[in-house]
């Protein structure tokens, strides 16, 4: 196997080694039963020293493609030097530690995901208990039953995959390779602690999952939820916009050629939500999961009893974010009756 050039005709999620531009190589990374495909690895090297951004889920076949990518680079696993994590989910930071537990490197994360970090850490937590206690504050029993029956029970059993990192990155630039420096940026949202990775010299910018080409990502899915988590996600849509605009490697979907381009699309996306959810409260629907009900979700206008009971629970918890925003811009009110948050 050798590198190819990026080309936008191929499917992105092929398996492969793709040079993004001189330096930087793009490797999707496989991910299980996920509608997302496939996650991208981006190998930095200047031939002596190798970074990646984002390492992937700690899989086996994850292991074995990307070991197959380095090698292609005249690389192995055991020369990665570090991993720069865009954030703390686990298609981005597993593999990460597992390698490092085997061959040394060194683990970056942002600052602002310890919170999250630790609590996935804790082997006595229970998936998804936040979301559960959120989703009981947006009305939305009928979806915690559909999880219970899905997972209930079901104990922590990847706490190993989340030690804490050698470095808690903070905004600012720094060298990646000699020759090449990042600038490191916070961009919460999807999650707390989420940054971007910019690449000033070669006009590039290593998105995460904060802007994506073909999906609108979830907001603040994480053991330690934000208080505002949509808010500070179109903050730092906007900070990205108001930077330079440059060529956008996102951690799922093909590279694209202008990352303002998608932002503006994200942007108008969700001010069409904030409308279309705000006009949907009304006397007799006061709460997200009812607002949720009334919605077409996903590019196939999808109805919430249609999807599955992970997909579910994002999208009524998105719903509540959204109807939070609201509140906080003075738009709706909220009260708190028996534990469920309603709208008017």
């Amino acid at each position: 196997m050798e590198p190819l050039p990026e080309d936008g005709e191929r499917d992105w999620a092929e398996p492969g080694v793709y040079t993004v531009s001189p330096g930087i190589h793009r490797i999707p990374l496989p991910l299980p039963h996920d509608a997302l495909r496939a996650v991208n690895v981006y190998a930095v090297t200047d031939g002596t020293r190798l970074v990646l951004v984002d390492s992937g889920w700690a899989l086996e076949s994850a292991r074995e493609r990307l070991s197959r990518g380095l090698k292609a680079l005249g690389a192995d696993l055991g020369d990665i030097d570090e991993f720069l994590i865009t954030h703390v989910h686990r298609d981005h930071y597993t593999m990460a530690v597992e390698l490092r537990r085997e061959f040394g490197g060194k683990v970056g994360l942002g600052k602002l995901e310890e919170p999250s970090l630790t609590r996935s850490g804790d082997p006595d937590r229970f998936p998804m208990e936040a979301q559960v206690d959120l989703l009981k504050r947006c009305g939305a029993g009928p979806v915690v039953d559909v999880l219970a029956k899905a997972f209930g029970g079901i104990r922590h059993t990847e706490a190993h995959l989340w030690e804490q990192p050698d470095e808690w990155l903070v905004p600012g630039k720094r060298e990646i390779v000699p020759g090449r420096e990042f600038d490191v940026v916070h961009t919460p949202g999807h999650t707390a602690g989420h940054v971007v990775f910019v690449d000033e010299e070669a006009g590039l910018v290593f998105s995460g999952d904060h802007v994506l080409p073909h999906i609108t990502p979830s907001i603040g899915f994480q053991p330690v939820p934000a208080d505002l988590p949509l808010s500070d996600y179109l903050d730092s849509l906007r900070l990205v916009r108001e930077m330079p605009d440059r060529r956008m490697l996102p951690a799922h979907g093909p590279v694209t050629d202008s990352v303002h381009a998608r932002v503006d699309e994200l942007l108008e996306h969700h001010r069409d939500r904030l409308e279309v959810m705000g006009a949907e409260i009304t006397a007799d629907v006061t709460t997200a999961y009812e607002v949720a009900l009334r919605l077409g979700w996903t590019r196939r206008k999808r109805t919430l009893d249609e999807m599955d009971p992970f997909n579910q629970m994002l999208a009524v918890l998105e719903t509540g974010s959204h109807l939070d925003l609201l509140v906080a811009q003075g738009k709706l009110t909220a009260t708190e009756t028996d534990g469920a948050r309603h709208y008017r």
